[in-house]
């Protein structure tokens, strides 16, 4: 009698555990399960973000709206929250990787594996990614959220080691991650607004075509835009570095274009570079992308190219080359983020 009483208390109170098991917090194991069944059901979404950086001389923000559809095709458009007339599109479709800016009819293809390559703080597949591909990711959990402290995977910039990523507990989705320096500051950080993972497209969302037209509703804006990029490049005239990795100007040739002007500015010291600016007094009849075989960089005021020793990007109807053998990806990234920074005429 007593045995049967016995083995009775301990079966309750075996079953009382796996019950209060069951209701307690989910562990790190049973959240990364949970991440990588909600990426592997995956058919599409569509999400808002805000990202701040401060990575560069001035604050940065940037409207962000993030589509995706299976298999493999992204767009992400990011608005400058000071220059709303030049926003840029990322855009992966079957044909390749794109830099879009419509306003300016300027297009860049990339020879990429975009987004595998890199962290992508915006995007829900490459934050999972992250959390997997760290052993020594932190856990911990809150009312609402289960958050991952790991490394990033920042193949041009060394200077951002690591991120904390807060998932919904309903959804699973990102609602917010800060990216860190060495010191554990955040440097960066978005802040999703809003996660549809029942979101449908149209059948041309995701060609260049139609993320290079400016949309029916925006036809006169668009106008607008164009005109206001082209006055803003006669305005500026030429910007130079405020970080100079301890070079100072040594040369500046002005070689006048058909249409505009170009600049060639030789900095040499410690680190020897080249900077090159094209002013254009028309925006450039729309052609073929130009081809870049490197990789994507935000540089916080528009998005660049990197490749092999030379960094391109467009900045207020002005384009941009920095070239050299010498300083490092960050370095590059460094100067060309400090040219913002300091208008001469």
């Amino acid at each position: 009698m007593i045995n049967r009483r016995f083995f009775s208390v301990v079966l309750l109170l075996g079953a009382l555990s796996l019950v209060l098991a069951a209701c307690g917090e989910k562990t790190q194991e049973d959240v990364v399960e949970e991440l990588q069944e909600t990426v592997a059901d995956l058919e599409g979404y569509k999400a808002t973000a805000d990202m701040t950086m401060n990575t560069g001389e001035q604050e940065q923000t940037f409207l962000i709206d993030i589509w995706y559809q299976a298999d493999d095709q992204y767009r992400v458009k990011l608005e400058n929250e000071a220059e709303q007339n030049e926003s840029q599109v990322i855009l992966k479709n079957m044909d390749g990787v794109f830099v879009l800016t419509p306003a300016l009819e300027k297009s860049f293809k990339f020879q990429s594996d975009w987004p595998e390559n890199s962290s992508q703080p915006y995007l829900l597949q490459s934050l999972v990614n992250d959390v997997l591909n760290d052993p020594e990711a932190q856990f911990e959990t809150t009312e609402d959220h289960y958050i991952f402290r790991t490394k990033t995977n920042y193949q041009s910039n060394n200077n951002l080691p690591a991120q904390e990523i807060y998932f919904d507990k309903s959804s699973y989705t990102p609602a917010m991650v800060n990216v860190l320096n060495q010191d554990g500051e955040p440097l960066v950080n978005v802040t999703f607004h809003g996660f549809d993972l029942d979101a449908t497209f149209a059948e041309d969302d995701f060609t260049m075509e139609k993320n290079m037209e400016q949309e029916t509703d925006e036809e006169s804006a668009g106008a607008e835009e164009g005109a206001a990029v082209e006055t803003a490049a006669q305005e500026v005239r030429e910007l130079y570095p405020t970080f100079t990795a301890g070079a100072e100007m040594a040369d500046k040739q002005e070689v006048p274009l058909e249409d505009g002007e170009r600049i060639i500015t030789t900095f040499e010291g410690e680190k020897n570079f080249t900077l090159v600016q094209e002013i254009r007094e028309t925006a450039p009849v729309s052609s073929a992308p130009e081809v870049v075989n490197g990789d994507i960089v935000n540089l916080g005021a528009t998005v660049a190219g990197l490749e092999d020793n030379v960094l391109k990007w467009s900045y207020q109807g002005v384009d941009y080359q920095l070239a050299s053998t010498e300083l490092t990806k960050e370095e590059m990234i460094e100067v060309a983020q400090s040219v913002q920074g300091q208008l001469t005429k």
